[in-house]
Parts: C-alpha cells; structure tokens; sequence
C-alpha cells in the first residue's frame, strides 16, 4: 500500500514538475507585461491609443469612438473594452452589422502585449504577428463592412446582451484577480498536459493528425504541429502558445509550422470562450465567427504561397529569430 501510495506520489510530481515546466516560460511574459498594461490604464495610454485609431474606424463604418473600445481591447483584453462599450452603448446607436464589425476586430487582435511576446518567445518576431493581426483586423473588417453594405444585411439596431458592472476597481482586488487567473491557467496546463498524453496512448492525436493534416498541409502547416494548433485555436494563444514555445525550444516543429501556426492561432483561436463572451454584445456569429474562420484560412493560404517565394534564409532573418 505504501509503495503504491509512492508511486502516485511520484507521478504527481512529475506531472506538477512538467507542468510548472510549462508555465513558467508563459508567466515570466505575462505577469510583467499584466503590470506594465495595468501602468498604462492608469497614465490614460489607452485613450490616447483610441484618439489614434478614431480615423480609422470609418475604413470599417464604425463611429470614431469605437476605436476606444478596440484600444482597450488591444491593451488590456476583453473585458476593458467591453466595459468601454457598455458606457458608450447607451448614446451610440449601433447596428448589429457595426457591432459584428468591432466583434470581430476585438477578436482578431486583442491582449497584444501579452500575446505578442508569447509569439516572439516560439520564434516569430513580435512586430510581423502585430503587424498581421491589427493588419488582418482592419483587413477583414473592410471587407466584412462592404459585404454587409452591399446587401443591406444585420442594418437592424443591436441589443446589448450582457450589463457588467463598471467604475473604478481598487489595486487589491485587481491584484487578487490576476491572481487567480495566473492559478487557473496553471490548473488548465496541468490538465492539458494529462489529456494529451491520454490523447496520444489511446491514439486519438494521430487520428486528429490524419483528419487535420490535409487541411492543415495545404495551409502549409506541418502534422507536427497539428495538436498544437488545434488546441490554440479551441484554447487560446496562452495556452497553445505555451506548448508551441516548449517545442520550438525543442526543435521538433519547423519555423515555417511555427509561425504559420501562429498566424492562424492569432486571426482564429479561443473559438469557444472568446465567441460566447462577445455574442454578448449583440453582433452576428455568421459575421465574427464563420466569416472570420474562412478569412483566417484564406489569410494563411495566402501567406504560405507568398513566403514560398522567400528563402529559409529570408526568412529566418526578417520573420523567425534563432530560440
């Protein structure tokens, strides 16, 4: 009894010991970079960021104070903007293709400095995912603008779903939060860790390997890089970001993977958690969910084919920096 009672100790440590191993690359990213966009709240960085982009809300038919929202997105994540859009709501008069629009800007680029610096830790250097995901959100939030225009589509008055409470938050209670966030994401790492290992004893990964592979081959991702793909599409960029960065460091997923996996992890991931949150604000699925899944795979179907006219060298001199 007791030799068993070690032996499950053992394994517990080693599952902790692996887990740790994994988080540890993430958080020495984020809890710097949580304190740094908390600094730049408090000094009004983000409303000077909103002034800039006000301008260029009209490319995407959105009222110039949406850029706010977007710049406290691109800062801060979710929740600041949505708080932002929730004080605007109520004298902006928003149609549900309009909110769709800034849905799905919110959804393709958000939680930069974090996620940035995750991206430059696996290889690719920060300022070419930066410049693909706000470039990508406009990109497609023109489009998505004309499309709706041109057929008079979601033009009818959106309804706010979801009321959070607003106002100032005191440092104690921000601090406990991003606490217990930072324990959450470590709780979710040593899950995920359990199930991909029980993924790959009952052979699940190598039938997700040959369901995904085609598609993936074609978008010229790599099947190594499959598992880590899918789970930072479903997950998020934290989390599929953290196990691209062990196996980058590892060298078992060529950079070319690595950085197309990331462009389509940043222009298409969380799809589950993210999506539900910002259906809140009363836009389209069709339009932030479907549209943005088939701009995504069109984005990265293009880069493949335009980075194949680039050499290795090239590329790793401009896009993928030595780990």
């Amino acid at each position: 009894m007791t030799e068993l009672i070690q032996q499950y100790l053992l394994k517990f440590r080693k599952i902790i010991q692996e887990s740790v191993g994994l988080a540890l690359p993430l958080y020495r990213i984020i809890i710097p970079m949580i304190i740094v966009v908390k600094i730049l709240k408090e000094i009004g960085a983000i409303e000077i960021l909103g002034h800039w982009l006000a301008p260029l809300m009209g490319l995407v038919g959105l009222p110039g104070s949406m850029g706010l929202v977007w710049a406290a997105t691109l800062v801060g994540g979710f929740y600041p903007g949505i708080i932002i859009f929730v004080d605007l709501a109520a004298t902006e008069m928003l149609t549900v293709g309009q909110v769709t629009i800034l849905s799905s800007l919110m959804l393709i680029a958000h939680s930069l400095p974090i996620e940035l610096q995750i991206a430059d830790k696996a290889g690719p250097r920060w300022w070419s995912m930066g410049i693909l995901r706000v470039g990508g959100a406009l990109l497609y939030g023109m489009i998505l603008n004309q499309v709706l225009h041109w057929g008079n589509w979601l033009s009818e008055s959106s309804i706010l779903l979801w009321h959070p409470e607003t106002g100032p938050v005191e440092l104690q209670t921000w601090a406990w939060d991003q606490m217990v966030g930072l324990i959450i994401m470590f709780v979710v790492l040593v899950v995920l860790v359990q199930v991909m290992k029980l993924l790959d004893l009952f052979g699940f990964t190598k039938l997700l390997q040959r369901i995904l592979h085609p598609l993936l081959k074609n978008l010229g991702i790599g099947k190594e890089a499959t598992n880590i793909t899918v789970i930072g599409i479903t997950l998020g960029i934290a989390y599929g970001g953290g196990l691209i960065i062990r196996e980058s460091q590892n060298g078992t997923i060529r950079p070319r993977d690595i950085f197309f996996a990331l462009v389509l992890m940043g222009l298409f991931h969380s799809l589950v958690e993210d999506t539900l949150l910002l259906m809140l604000l009363g836009g389209s699925l069709w339009g932030f969910f479907v549209g943005r899944l088939i701009f995504a795979l069109l984005a990265v179907w293009l880069l493949v084919r335009l980075f194949s006219l680039i050499s290795d060298q090239q590329f790793k001199r401009y896009f993928f920096k030595p780990i």
